[in-house]
This record gives structure tokens, sequence and C-alpha cells, in this order.
């Protein structure tokens, strides 16, 4: 009888302890729901634009000073050597960037095209392409450069003149996500210095490579008269070497050592030793022919080091941007390859000093970004590509300008259509609390001494920790002076100041006791009840 009703008792407790679980479940289904509904994910929508630390706006193609007077064949020839590579890229590049490959259905489209005048290369981009005006986040300009592809003399051995080594990229240069054997390597990054098969050290500066860290191992590729010649050559990041039999070397960039670029403009600049605006390369190489000393001084602040590899061009072809086309003059322009996507065209419009130092001449061109470099950085940032020779780098050398930069960007990436499409974000909960429970700073009107009595405000109105730490430190020399007279503190009492009522907080959660723990309690008072 007493092993029967045992087994009732613990077939009973079972039963209420599925109850209050499921009542419990039941209670607590309603708050599940309203957070599921509260934090239910977005559609997965593709995103506007986005570039990192630009703003942009998009305008129309009459609103851009210059576009209908430009003559856009050059830009576009220079457009469909770029779509080349685009064309076979299946991929988004490795580093995500905001026009990805939505440049390969433009291409597609000119690669079926044999435009020959500037008027169908105008309709072509804009037809394809939209236009954004676009430039570092809280600026209204970019800033423009040039470059040019030097000449200079050089010889396949050393001898008396030439002394100064052009070197190949060494074997124990180390790029991480990079193999050695590697077409090119970036030109920013950190750069190691290879010992054994592990050990890896930031690798040579400048001074020390001058100084003969790497001389002796085969990696000449030329010779040049000085060092400024070299300095010059890396920093335009290719050259023309003509030889004493006539014939060229043609050099370009492959790797570099690791040290981010310093110009030494900035530095006789900063220095007094050239005025700002008459600053040039033209100047910088006067004046280290006129200061040998002072220039090997001022060449080893910039710690950077470039290396070359020898390409296979003649003397007619142009030299290869990053993209790994054929630059075209006056057409190519170098980015910052970290935001934009080579091919990318861009119209640049303001005014250059490009008929002398001084002169203030309207430029209003098409460019096509095909190159990159390490001082290039931001989102309307470019260095204009001007040819080679002497003529190209006294027109480059002068170039430090801000400029008006629109990007062209594919129609299939129209922010503004995309942005329609984009849900906005829930209402903020804190508007809708202010509204049910206003607050009131009760020290809003308060004074900071009573004008009548000079009393200072209690301390019941400081916020804790707000102290000064002199003050508590030494209490019984400050607490006579801060003491109160009767009759304020008489007045304070008089005048309750506004208190904010508290916002009213949820009912805490039930706590219910384990399950087991009530099933033992309950079988327990059953079992004395049986005896």
């Amino acid at each position: 009888m007493a092993r029967e009703a045992l087994t009732n008792a613990r077939g009973f407790g079972r039963y209420a302890a599925t109850l209050y679980v499921i009542a419990i479940a039941l209670s607590l289904a309603p708050v599940a729901a309203h957070a599921a509904r509260r934090h239910l994910p977005y559609p997965s929508l593709a995103s506007p634009l986005e570039i990192s630390g630009s703003q942009y706006t998009p305008v129309g193609w009459a609103d851009i000073p210059g576009w209908s007077e430009d003559d856009q064949l050059q830009a576009y020839k220079a457009f469909r050597i770029s779509c080349k590579p685009i064309s076979a890229q299946q991929q988004p590049p490795a580093d995500p960037k905001a026009l990805g490959i939505s440049l390969r259905d433009p291409c597609h489209a000119a690669k079926a095209l044999d435009i020959s005048d500037g008027a169908k290369a105008r309709a072509f981009f804009e037809q394809h392409f939209l236009p954004l005006r676009i430039s570092r986040l809280g600026e209204g300009e970019g800033f423009v450069t040039g470059y040019y592809e030097p000449v200079i003399d050089g010889s396949r051995t050393q001898t008396d003149v030439y002394t100064v080594p052009v070197y190949r990229r060494p074997s124990n240069l180390f790029v991480r996500g990079f193999k050695q054997s590697a077409a090119s390597l970036p030109n920013k990054g950190e750069v190691f210095r290879k010992i054994g098969r592990r050990k890896l050290v930031p690798y040579y500066d400048r001074a020390e490579i001058e100084d003969g860290k790497i001389a002796g191992r085969g990696l000449e590729i030329c010779w040049l008269k000085n060092q400024t010649d070299l300095l010059f050559t890396q920093i335009q990041g290719s050259a023309r070497v003509r030889l004493e039999d006539g014939s060229t070397v043609r050099i370009n960039y492959d790797a570099h050592n690791g040290y981010p670029y310093t110009a030494v403009g900035r530095i006789l600049i900063d220095r007094g030793i050239i005025p700002k605006d008459q600053m040039s390369m033209q100047r910088i190489r006067e004046w280290m022919d006129q200061n040998p000393d002072g220039a090997n001084e001022l060449r080893r602040q910039n710690r950077s080091y470039v290396f070359f590899r020898e390409v296979q061009l003649s003397d007619k072809d142009e030299a290869v941007g990053a993209q790994g086309v054929p630059l075209t003059p006056g057409r190519s322009i170098a980015v910052d390859k970290s935001l934009h996507v080579y091919g990318t065209p861009f119209f640049i419009e303001g005014e250059l000093p490009i008929e002398s130092e001084r002169s203030k001449t309207p430029f209003r061109r098409l460019m096509i970004a095909q190159d990159t470099g390490s001082a290039i950085t931001g989102p309307a940032r470019a260095d204009l590509y001007f040819g080679a020779g002497a003529e190209a780098g006294r027109l480059s050398g002068r170039l430090r300008n801000n400029m008006r930069f629109a990007m062209l960007v594919p129609r299939s990436l129209d922010p503004v259509a995309r942005g329609r499409k984009m849900p906005l974000p829930d209402a903020r909960p804190s508007e809708k609390i202010a509204k049910l429970f206003p607050q009131v700073d009760p020290l809003k009107n308060q004074k900071p001494k009573d004008q009548t009595t000079g009393a200072k405000p209690t301390e019941a109105s400081v916020a804790p920790g707000a102290k000064d730490t002199a003050s508590a430190r030494e209490p019984a020399k400050t607490a006579a002076p801060t003491a109160a007279p009767p009759s304020a503190a008489v007045a304070q009492a008089s005048t309750p100041a506004a208190v904010a009522k508290p916002v009213p907080l949820p009912e805490a959660r039930p706590n219910p006791k384990p399950v087991h723990e009530l099933r033992r309690q309950r079988l327990y008072r059953d079992y004395l009840r049986v005896r």
C-alpha cells in the first residue's frame, strides 16, 4: 500500500513539474517573440557605393566644367587598353574595393566598338557611366602632382664615371603573402630580410644600401653617374638608361625595402631652404648639385629604397604602369590602389602651371587610372603621367595643385538607385522613453553659489568621486571654511529642489526553483502523509 502510494506520488510530481515548466515557457514566449521581432536582421541587399574616407555626390554631365569641350578619344583608347586585364579578371580583387569587377560591363561594350572621334567617345562614357563628384572627407578638392619617365645616361659596367649601381630585387627580400618569385611586389607594407629559414628582420634602409650592404652580389642591372639620378629614378618608378653604345635599357619598379617614402622637397621647405611656392624637382636637383654633402644627408632622410627589373621595351614604347599596361601620356594617372580599381575613369579639372611655373592653364581632361605610387593616398589624389624626357620632367616637376575630381562609376553601381532599396533603421527606443518619462535635471537651475548667503551647494549635489583629491587628504583644514551657516542651511531646506521621477523598471523575472528540487520536496511531503 505504501509502495503504491509512493508510486502515485512520484507520477503526480512528474506531472506537476511538467505543467510548471510549460507554464514558464508560455509566459516567456511573448517576450522571446518580441525580442525576435526587434532584432530581425536586415535583408541582404547590395549597399550603396562605399569608398573609405571619402565624400561623394552624384552630378550631371552638364555640371562638370569642361566635360563637353574635352576630346575623350585618347581617354577612350587608354580605357580599352585597361580593359584587357579587366576582362580577364574572373573574381573580385583580394582587397575589396568599391567598384569590384563592375568595369567588366563597360569593357565588354568597348570591345565591340571601334570609335574614331571624340564625340562618339564622349557618348560612350555618358551611356555606360555616371559621374560622382568625389573628395576626401571634409574637403572640397583633390590634389595632383605629376610624374614622367627619366632619360638618363648609364653603363652596363662600373667605370670611373658611372659609379652608382641600379639594383634588382635581392633574393633575401621577403613580403608576407607573396612568393619571392612573384612578378612584382607591393609598394607599401612591411618588407623583411630573411635570415636562414625562419628568422625575419627589417630590410636595410637607404643609408645601409648606399654604404654597400648588398654590393658584390651580382644584383647590378646598370650603373649611373650619381645618387641624384638614382633618387629621381626611384621616385618616378621607371627610366630609360642610354648606354655608351647607343642602346637603351628600360627599367621598371619591382620592389621596395619596406620604409615609408619621405619627400625630400618637404624637408627643404620645412628647413626654409626652398620656399613652398618655388618648390619643384628642378630646384631640388639644383640644390643637390650645389651642396653635395647636404644632398647626401638629405637623401638619407628618405629611408625608402626601390629595386628595379629590366623590361623588354623599345624606345617607341611607353612605360608600363602598375596595372601592367603601357601608359598614355596626358591621359594616364596613378591613384591609391587601396581605394580604386585600375581602369577607373576620372575627370580632373582646374588650373595647372603647364606653360610656365607661374601660369594658370585650364586643365579639364578625362584620365584613366593605370598606375599607383607609395605617396599617392586618398580618394581624390592623382599623379598625372606626362611621358618621357626632359620636357615632361620639367612639366611634371612643378605640379602641386588642388583640383576637382569626378569619378565615373558604371551604371550598375548607381548609388542613388541602390540607396532607395536600403531599409531604414528602427526608431531609437530612447525617443519613446523620453516622451513617456520626461527627465528634469535637478542641477539645471541651481546656481553654484547662493547669491544672498554666499553658501556653496551641499555635497549631496556633487557626483561621487568628483571632489578634489587634495581636500580629501586634509579634511580638518577644509571642514571649517566650507561649512554653511545655519541660516543658509534653513534656506536650502525650505526650498526643495526639483527631483526627477525615477523611470519605472520592469518587474524582476521570477526565479523558480529547479524542477528536481521542487519534485523532491513534494515527494517528501507525500511520503509523510502516507506514513
